[in-house]
């Protein structure tokens, strides 16, 4: 009888197996949740932040050679200098050589005369990269970026 006890105690049975896995499982789905909301914030934030960047850029170039960029020269103004202004600053406005784009990869979108009565707005389409949407496909516009 103890040799029978001695058998049966070297190993797990199924159903503790299949519980394991279902609490591994439970706890990897709350991690991985929490991490990818985390990653969706840090979109946002890195968005906000270029947008901030690229309006002050406009802002100079607007201060340097008084006018802002037509809608066809857009955000590229600020990295190559356009024909028909003066003042322009020495080597561009921003610090890399390339345009930066949102937090999820997508270009940034220049408009004049705006409804919110601004000279300019600069908007990200959010996660869709199309206008409108909620949540992560929310519109990002630099005159709200805080």
């Amino acid at each position: 009888m103890e040799n029978r006890n001695k058998r049966m105690k070297k190993g797990f049975t199924m159903v503790e197996l299949m519980a394991m896995l279902i609490i591994i499982g439970l706890l990897a789905t709350v991690v991985v949740t929490r991490v990818a909301s985390q990653i969706d914030k840090a979109r946002v934030t890195t968005t906000k932040a270029n947008l901030k960047m690229l309006s002050a850029a406009i802002n100079s170039f607007r201060m340097d050679t008084g006018t802002l960029p037509t809608e066809d020269e857009g955000l590229f103004v600020l990295i190559e200098e356009p024909q028909d202004v003066t003042g322009y600053q020495q080597g561009g406005y921003l610090e890399t050589t390339e345009i930066p784009l949102d937090g999820w990869g997508h270009e940034f979108y220049f408009e004049l005369s705006p409804e919110s009565g601004k000279a300019f707005v600069i908007i990200s389409f959010g996660a869709d990269g199309e206008e409108g949407g909620e949540d992560n496909d929310e519109d990002l516009y630099s005159t709200d970026a805080n």
